[in-house]
């Protein structure tokens, strides 16, 4: 009989007590893929999203906030700013491009951000059908917003104000969607795109048109509320912006400046704080499942002093005694490490599926990752770890008082 034969044998006799440390590995190597597939999609879901961005202008307040409701679509905006700041900082020398956004309503939960044909095109999303917006309540849906809402080019909807849930809703201003984007993989997915103008007129901020044929001054009674935009969002045209763009707009009473790329490691490592907790939890698991493997061959080297005496009177070396409790746990470390793979790739999977919040983030199983190769070895060493000193009792093993013992 083959080691391979006789392992396999071995463990089929304590089968119940090598299920349960196959799950426990098995749970400990899944918990950890799982969250190097969630990990390394959030990272690169935040990467992609502020790709080419290099400063937000927003109102004061937290700079995370500002970071992450204008670029990441995922938290409140910290106020308004005036509309003049577009065209200031658009003109400034060390500015390539300035995008505006405005927000403040939703539909079926989905953001209506009023912004310009650069938005999209900034992160490359292509029409699949119809048009971009051209005119005031004019609507292009992001590809995850026309999935999930069922809203087709011709459609009419009512937005809602408010960024997150069923708030009041506008009636008197029905928009119109004249173009569906393509899957971008971006934040743009989840996106209402319209002019600005649409939000200023939902919001009672209506430019002001003054007419060429009178001079006359606005009637005291009558109040025009001064245009604004959410936040802007800025590509320098030289590394120097880095330095002395923050600098300048820190400068304003009603402004702040925030990086995209020093927020995003924050919020990066704030999570990560989280991770590594589940991540212990996922090699306490691994630990157990080692522990258990050790003690279940302890125990079984004692049963089996006299199979080993017998197996060396037939002529089996002492390396071969050696190796078969060696082999015996890297079975059981392959085995756990085989369904741990196949339990983090799948839960992943079906969370991507299920969970807006896991979709939205990318989240599949269907894709390997190199670090998994570190899990594999980290579970086929806890499985030598755990046989090697059995292996080395069986080396050790005495024939002749194995042997009189069952005299």
């Amino acid at each position: 009989m083959s080691l391979l034969a006789l392992s396999l044998a071995y463990i089929r006799a304590r089968s119940l007590n090598a299920l349960l440390n196959l799950l426990l590995l098995a749970l400990g190597i899944g918990t950890i893929v799982l969250l190097i597939l969630f990990s390394a999609r959030l990272e690169e879901r935040l990467t992609r999203d502020a790709r080419g961005i290099d400063l937000v202008i927003g109102a004061k307040g937290s700079p995370l906030q500002l970071i992450l409701s204008s670029i990441y679509q995922a938290d409140f905006p910290t106020g308004n700013i005036p509309l003049a700041e577009v065209e200031r900082w658009r003109r400034h020398p060390l500015v390539a491009s300035a995008i505006p956004l405005a927000m403040g309503d939703n539909v079926a939960g989905f953001r209506i951000v009023g912004t310009e044909p650069a938005y999209p095109e900034h992160y490359g999303a292509a029409l699949a059908e119809g048009r971009l917006w051209q005119a005031p309540f004019e609507a292009t849906l992001g590809a995850r917003v026309a999935a999930d809402t069922g809203l087709e080019v011709g459609d009419r909807f009512i937005g809602s104000h408010g960024l997150g849930g069923a708030g009041a809703e506008h009636g008197e201003h029905p928009y119109t969607v004249v173009g569906v984007l393509e899957p971008s993989a971006s934040v743009v997915d989840r996106l209402v795109l319209t002019p600005i103008e649409s939000v200023w007129a939902v919001h009672g901020m209506t430019p002001h048109e003054e007419s060429a044929e009178h001079d006359e001054p606005a009637e005291s009674g009558s109040e025009q509320r001064p245009l604004e935009i959410t936040s802007l969002l800025l590509h320098f045209r030289s590394p120097l912006g880095a330095v002395e763009l923050p600098r300048l707009v820190n400068q304003e009473s009603g402004l702040q400046a925030a990086s995209p790329a020093f927020e995003s490691a924050r919020l990066l490592s704030l999570v990560g704080i989280g991770l590594d907790t589940v991540r212990a939890f996922g090699l306490l698991l691994v630990a157990s499942a080692g522990l258990g493997v050790f003690i279940a061959l302890s125990n079984a080297m004692q049963e089996r002093r006299y199979d080993l005496a017998v197996m060396r009177t037939l002529g089996a070396s002492r390396h071969t005694l050696l190796a078969q409790p060696l082999l015996e746990g890297l079975i059981l470390a392959a085995g756990g490490a085989v369904l741990g793979l196949l339990l983090g790739h799948g839960v992943a999977e079906l969370l991507g599926r299920l969970l807006p919040q896991a979709r939205d983030m990318g989240l599949t199983g269907l894709i390997w990752r190199s670090e998994e190769l570190y899990v594999v070895g980290l579970a086929l060493g806890v499985g030598l770890l755990a046989a090697l000193i059995p292996a080395i009792q069986a080396y050790r093993t005495d024939i002749a008082a194995a042997l009189a013992s069952r005299a």
